[in-house]
């Protein structure tokens, strides 16, 4: 049973992004057109499950499948879509998981959601506050029961998305 375990924000999640980004265009070479560190992890001041999102973006989703292979060595169990059609989904650490990746094809507005929700808290120092406070909590309530946890922070998240989405346009308008 995994423990829902909530950190401050560390230093060390950008070192462990930057390290993995380099084995995974290693891996996929000239398949990756770029790599973002995204999710909780990735949000300077955030508290979060120690967990590095990461989210390559490729040329084709439809190739992805063919480096399942690479993806073993390096240590991830691939997922397939995992529920997100047009993504492919890793995770790496088993039960005690250190990394997941999200890849998406170029144009697919799951990219433009993480992005939107990444930059959205670290540009809203009270929504990031709110949230990582909510992530806390959640945590000391459900500390075997990701299902809750997850579910507890759902609605909040949701409103995030939203909010993030609609600011994240209206800052691509401008420029």
């Amino acid at each position: 049973m995994r423990k829902v375990l909530v950190e401050e924000h560390s230093a060390e999640w950008k070192k462990k992004f930057e390290e993995e980004a380099i084995l995974l265009q290693k891996a996929f070479g000239s398949e990756i057109q770029i790599i973002h560190h995204i999710g909780s992890t990735s949000v300077n001041g955030l508290s979060a499950k120690p967990i590095i999102d990461i989210m390559p973006v490729v040329r084709d989703i439809s190739k992805i499948d063919t480096f399942n292979n690479e993806m073993i060595a390096i240590g991830y169990e691939p997922k397939g879509e995992n529920g997100l059609p047009g993504r492919r989904y890793f995770q790496k650490g088993g039960n005690d998981r250190t990394h997941h990746v999200h890849i998406y094809e170029v144009g697919n507005p799951g990219i433009e959601r993480h992005l939107a929700f990444r930059d959205y808290l670290s540009t809203h120092p009270n929504v990031k506050k709110k949230y990582g406070n909510l992530k806390v909590a959640l945590a000391k309530q459900f500390p075997y029961d990701i299902e809750s946890y997850i579910k507890g922070k759902e609605n909040v998240a949701s409103e995030i998305e939203r909010d993030a989405l609609k600011w994240y346009n209206d800052v691509e308008k401008q420029r």
